[in-house]
């Protein structure tokens, strides 16, 4: 399906990794400027909406497949596309004013938060909860988290939410990482690395995301260990939140509310019609990865283990700040997030088609 404006920036690779180190200084974090096309007042809007080709951004790529977010603008504004692969990338480029709205894993809206002092953003919803598991080698005995002691066990992200995650359950079980003393190694791979370390039987364990869950037990028979919603009191924490840039926000708070009332439509409209939303968002992944599409029986299973939302979970978002603060990457405790979730209000009138 055509969209609108669509741009696709390249993979930066960030040094440092850990959760605050892993940016650039900030860049325009207090620039208002207006996201106008030209000088003409009456001329649309154009509104970056950022997003990764996965399963958790499922909004995002229904979204812009289905145009329904262009429909809510109608002549008001014009959507711009920015697809990432990593979530540091993102924040950089929401901090150089060149994104206004995002979908993001809670790991880095929180570190952009903190990083600018609350200046750069704020989180406006949710956008997905749960779809992560802990997965094992088929040849590895590791049935428990404790099972882990003496093995090495990946993450896509130094500092990303799995990362914490996985960092927080060990504790939990008693054990360490070795850098701390403990006796688990913990790496971080991308997702699609992992497969191959799996292969070559380099690491025992990851701490990843749909749908590579799905994939790994699929392609190379990796068995599930732990399904995270069982380790959360109510079976759901975030995976994905939709944030905005602050200046954006100041300078068209009705357009971000028009955008944040499409979302919850499209939510809506997923949890509706999931046979017909899968066709959506099969055929955007496969576009925006080259023509790689997900297996149908892949993408199926991976979207039933993650719940498209657009409730921001927010006790599980300060959860990962207070995980992150245990592990050494911020300093900061829940005080310092007191502005992070914005109250949106319904837009006035008219969604232009958001229902």
């Amino acid at each position: 399906m055509k969209t609108v404006g669509q741009i696709t920036l390249s993979r930066r690779r960030l040094l440092g990794g850990a959760l605050v180190a892993a940016f650039v200084p900030l860049v325009g974090c207090n620039d208002a400027s207006s996201s106008r096309t030209n000088a003409d007042p009456n001329a649309p809007v154009s509104v970056r909406v950022a997003f990764f080709p996965n399963i958790t951004h499922a909004a995002a790529l229904y979204g812009t497949g289905t145009g329904t977010f262009q429909k809510a603008f109608g002549e008001t504004a014009t959507i711009k596309e920015v697809v990432f692969t990593a979530g540091p990338s993102e924040i950089e480029a929401l901090f150089a004013s060149e994104v206004d709205l995002g979908y993001i894993g809670p790991g880095p809206a929180l570190n952009g938060y903190l990083k600018s002092k609350g200046d750069a953003l704020q989180i406006v919803a949710g956008a997905a909860s749960g779809g992560v598991s802990l997965v094992s080698r088929a040849d590895v005995s590791i049935k428990t988290i404790a099972d882990l002691a003496g093995k090495t066990v990946a993450a896509p992200q130094k500092g990303g939410t799995q990362d914490l995650s996985l960092r927080h359950a060990i504790s939990e079980a008693g054990l360490k990482p070795k850098e701390k003393g403990g006796n688990v190694t913990v790496v971080d791979f991308a997702p699609a690395d992992i497969l191959t370390q799996f292969q070559r039987k380099t690491i025992d364990a990851a701490w990843i995301p749909e749908p590579w869950v799905t994939r790994l037990e699929k392609e190379v028979g990796a068995k599930i260990v732990a399904d995270e919603r069982t380790l959360w009191k109510t079976g759901t924490f975030s995976t994905a939140v939709v944030i905005v840039r602050s200046a954006f926000l100041k300078e068209h708070p009705e357009l971000v509310a028009t955008f944040v009332a499409a979302h919850k439509a499209v939510v809506a409209e997923i949890a509706a019609n999931p046979e017909e939303a899968r066709k959506v968002i099969g055929e955007r992944i496969k576009t925006l990865n080259s023509g790689k599409a997900i297996p149908d029986d892949v993408l199926k299973t991976a979207l039933e283990r993650t719940e498209i939302t657009a409730d921001p979970l927010q006790e599980s978002v300060l959860t990962f700040a207070d995980w992150s603060r245990e592990a050494g990457y911020i300093r900061e405790d829940r005080s310092a997030l007191s502005g992070l979730f914005a109250d949106i209000p319904a837009p006035k009138g008219d969604t232009g088609g958001a229902k």
